[in-house]
């Protein structure tokens, strides 16, 4: 069995890198079913058949059907577990016969693999808490279920607090656990601040829609004509439309080349100096390499962009506009762009190894993660989302959630959201992260039902947040 191991380890390479976004986490995900079911079923060489044109140089259709017939050999694949996830590389936790196994696939964007790789499984012993304060009410089984998910994250030694908002067939209910701050017994509640990250992206596509609504701009309309001449001659630029930046196909990158490296960059609080002046900087030299409307690629930049436009056509800043436009008539007054210190309820944040970190600062970048809010406040904001379109903001929110392109193998996004389905249930979300937060929001609109997750520390909440999403839509 090592000897299987190695040699396929020495074939096939296993890079680590940085955090993806979910969309290529579910993509991975996607192609590791199909590649479990040919194992299983023995269908080697479809298996070699997914591999993108640099894997088939580095082994032949032979050498990888010789090593899986070998794995096959002592069992199938099952109770595969994800374990990591790497910007576009997994490790699912699997067991083949008595044998646990770490199962390492690298997928791009055309869902072929490039990395794939068996590795003896390492067990790990977490550290966890043995008891986490926490205020909850479980009045039925769904509350039970919703309850015993968060505990599995709350528990984890690193983790800090954790506000979960629940809307099931219209009613409210709340879970709350943890400390706001290391070994301080103050459990979170209602009005405790939150960072949102990229749940942010939601409230500037809604801005964006808000426009369009009112006949200001077309989603189809050429960014260019609202930039200074430096930056419109452009080609690459000219081609960016409003709607290929809210759905993260205008072709920009991730973060710009230039969002690191002025002279007043903090790793800790890496957005807080990245201004107007450095963004125009990048687009005035960028040069697209791929089609506008073509292909998703994960922009925050985009989103950043898509703020100082929206500040530009409005001549207000974009803390402005979120207030006049969602957060003023929704009585959401806890939602913030940026908060006093000394006066507001916010908590200190930390990083996945529990330390603290500063709440992250943005000047350019705002609309693509500056926000920061509680659950209080974002029930209700899932709750107008739930609404029959009638008011100019309702329309507007209405927009954000209708489709606009397709991600391959199973999400399509609107404006900024995410739309998948559960059953026969559509639903929308957006997961957020800084150095020191993680949150989720996800709304079925028909289902009226929806969930808010809120932690002060940077390990992700989304796994737990899909299960309970799942089981809150699919209990009717």
């Amino acid at each position: 069995m090592k000897r299987i191991v190695a040699t396929l380890l020495c074939i096939i390479g296993f890079t680590v890198l940085i955090k993806a976004q979910s969309i290529e986490e579910r993509q991975n995900r996607a192609v590791y079913n199909q590649i479990e079911y040919l194992f299983n079923t023995q269908q080697m060489d479809s298996i070699y058949h997914m591999a993108d044109e640099n894997f088939k140089k580095t082994i032949s259709s032979t050498q990888l059907k010789g090593i899986l017939n070998q794995l096959h050999s002592l069992g199938t694949i099952k109770n595969a577990t994800a374990e990591k996830y790497k910007n576009g590389i997994a490790g699912y936790k699997i067991e083949i016969g008595d044998q646990k196994l770490l199962f390492v696939l690298g997928v791009d964007s055309n869902l072929n693999y490039h990395t794939l790789a068996f590795q003896p499984y390492e067990e790990k012993v977490e550290e966890k808490k043995e008891q986490v304060i926490s205020k909850v009410e479980a009045k039925n089984p769904l509350d039970l279920f919703i309850d015993s998910v968060a505990r599995t994250y709350i528990q984890k030694g690193n983790t800090q607090s954790l506000a979960i908002g629940v809307i099931h067939k219209n009613q409210v209910n709340t879970f709350f656990y943890g400390e706001t701050e290391k070994d301080n017994n103050t459990l979170p509640t209602a009005t405790t601040i939150y960072e949102l990250g990229s749940i942010t992206k939601t409230f500037t596509a809604t801005l964006l829609a808000d426009l369009v609504e009112k006949n200001v701009i077309s989603l189809d309309d050429s960014i260019a004509q609202f930039l200074p001449d430096s930056v419109k001659s452009n080609p690459s630029v000219q081609k960016i439309t409003f709607k290929s930046l809210a759905n993260h196909t205008s072709g920009l990158p991730r973060m710009a080349s230039n969002w690191n490296t002025g002279l007043k960059f903090e790793e800790s609080d890496p957005y807080a100096h990245y201004d107007q002046k450095e963004l125009f900087s990048f687009l005035k030299n960028f040069k697209a390499d791929k089609a506008v409307g073509e292909e998703y690629e994960y922009s925050n930049i985009g989103y950043g962009l898509l703020g100082e436009l929206i500040s530009i056509i409005t001549k207000k800043p974009y803390a402005k506009n979120i207030e006049e436009i969602i957060t003023s008539p929704l009585n959401m007054t806890n939602t913030v762009e940026r908060f006093d210190l000394k006066e507001e309820q916010h908590l200190k944040v930390y990083n996945a190894k529990g330390e603290a970190v500063p709440v992250w600062k943005f000047i350019s970048l705002s609309a693509a993660g500056s926000l920061k809010s509680t659950i209080q406040d974002m029930l209700l904001y899932a709750q107008s989302q739930f609404k029959m379109p009638l008011s100019p903001l309702e329309k507007a929110m209405s927009l954000t959630k209708q489709f606009t392109f397709f991600i391959p193998p199973n999400t399509d996004i609107g404006l900024a959201w995410h739309m998948s389905m559960i059953g026969d249930i559509i639903y929308y979300n957006h997961n957020g992260g800084t150095a020191g937060s993680s949150s989720f929001i996800g709304i079925a609109p028909d289902a009226k039902s929806a969930l808010i997750v809120l932690s002060n520390t940077a390990i992700p909440v989304e796994a737990i947040s899909e299960e309970i999403l799942k089981e809150i839509i699919l209990t009717q």
